[in-house]
């Protein structure tokens, strides 16, 4: 199963998408964290989220690069990929990044994931309503999150949209 929360910023999408992996997955609980900790404000939101998720059964794995070549040493209930938009940011920007190659790579991790879990709940960014200008490096960076999104909620089981907290369905589960 694969599901993809999305939102703006401070949204609670991240909140959401640990309650929806925890009501999926029952005993074994992977946190694949994808944030690097360039400065003060990115420490916080680290530290912030490592306390969210305290007593909740995850084990964690910081992986900012490289997903397809994660090597996981057993299956889990569930994996939360949090986030997206920074694993994206990470591959093109990152001296070691996959740059190019980063839509692929990402795609082919997260199917390597798909096959480690039951379920794999993905967190992304609601980046693309603010109609500002920006510099050609944001804009591409913008046009490939849009594409990993699109890609990802063609694929997904389930699509849920959290705004001021409220988790809204865009494309909901077949029942069988």
């Amino acid at each position: 199963m694969l599901i993809l929360v999305t939102g703006g910023s401070a949204s609670g999408k991240s909140a959401h998408a640990e309650r929806i992996l925890c009501e999926r997955a029952p005993v074994s609980r992977l946190y694949l964290a994808t944030m690097q900790p360039f400065g003060a404000t990115a420490e916080k939101r680290i530290a912030r989220h490592r306390v969210l998720r305290q007593g909740k059964g995850f084990q964690t794995v910081e992986r900012p690069l490289d997903l397809a070549g994660l090597k996981l040493d057993r299956r889990y209930d569930g994996i939360l990929l949090e986030d997206l938009g920074n694993l994206l940011a990470n591959e093109l920007f990152a001296p070691e990044g996959a740059k190019d190659a980063a839509f692929g790579s990402i795609l082919a991790g997260i199917e390597r994931l798909q096959d480690c879990c039951e379920t794999l709940v993905v967190v992304t960014n609601e980046i693309f309503s603010d109609g500002l200008p920006y510099p050609a490096e944001a804009v591409r960076y913008i046009h490939l999150l849009g594409r990993l999104n699109a890609a990802l909620c063609a694929r997904a089981d389930a699509v849920y949209e959290s705004v001021c907290g409220i988790l809204l369905p865009i494309k909901e589960e077949e029942t069988r």
